[in-house]
């Protein structure tokens, strides 16, 4: 079934920046000032191509001890996003509209969060939604970062639960919520999500001459990828 083989092949790259909530500890990441490391009881292998348990990202660059996310060059004690959002980037220039962008991925990452929830309390078995749920809170706030470095006002603060300013989002989550009527529908609403935030990160990162902005944009569009294949896409 779909929710199995989301499981095994994408479920914890999805949730990677959640491990990091944890337990903080001294990161050196891009993205963070305090970090930890979590729990893996996964052996992995030397290429890192072997998952270990989905709690979990071991020492290494992999799931379980390898190549991934874990100590090293990933998210964890290493290169990646953690606690605080301080960027190493470089500060740039934004036009008018694509600061209306950034403002806009801020409610894409809220309305994610808030579809993922709406799914996680309908289908508390379909472990990814709670899970990603998560990692999409990580991401909304690494993008608030970014507005408040700007100046730029913050069209998520002081909002409902799936409740959006941008007519499109509010469209977009009221007909994925609507779909979800079991659970490889919900799963397949993940997907269709995924797909939507990928498609305007990439046009989001086009023409961009600000580095933090740039480096935010891409490692979001890496993690909308590691969701997709969570959930199966």
């Amino acid at each position: 079934m779909r929710r199995s083989t989301a499981l095994g092949t994408g479920l914890a790259a999805g949730v990677a920046v959640l491990a990091l909530v944890a337990t903080p500890a001294v990161a050196q990441g891009p993205w963070s000032r305090t970090s930890t490391t979590a729990t893996c009881n996964g052996t992995g292998t030397a290429a890192g191509r072997t998952p270990g348990p989905a709690d979990g990202y071991g020492l290494g660059r992999g799931y379980g001890m390898g190549r991934g996310y874990g100590m090293g060059n990933g998210y964890g004690m290493g290169s990646g996003m953690g606690l605080g959002y301080r960027t190493p980037a470089a500060q740039g220039t934004l036009t008018d509209a694509q600061k209306r962008t950034l403002a806009a991925m801020a409610e894409e990452e809220k309305m994610a969060h808030d579809l993922y929830a709406a799914l996680s309390a309908r289908y508390p078995d379909v472990v990814q939604f709670a899970r990603i749920q998560r990692s999409e809170t990580m991401h909304a706030n690494a993008v608030r970062t970014l507005l408040i470095r700007y100046g730029i006002p913050d069209p998520t603060a002081g909002v409902a639960a799936g409740r959006f300013t941008d007519t499109r989002l509010q469209g977009l989550y009221d007909n994925l919520l609507a779909s979800a009527t079991t659970a490889d529908k919900a799963l397949a609403a993940g997907v269709t999500l995924e797909k939507t935030d990928i498609a305007d990160l990439t046009t989001a990162l086009q023409g961009l001459d600000a580095p933090d902005v740039t480096q935010l944009l891409t490692t979001l569009r890496s993690a909308s990828q590691q969701h997709l294949s969570a959930f199966g896409g």
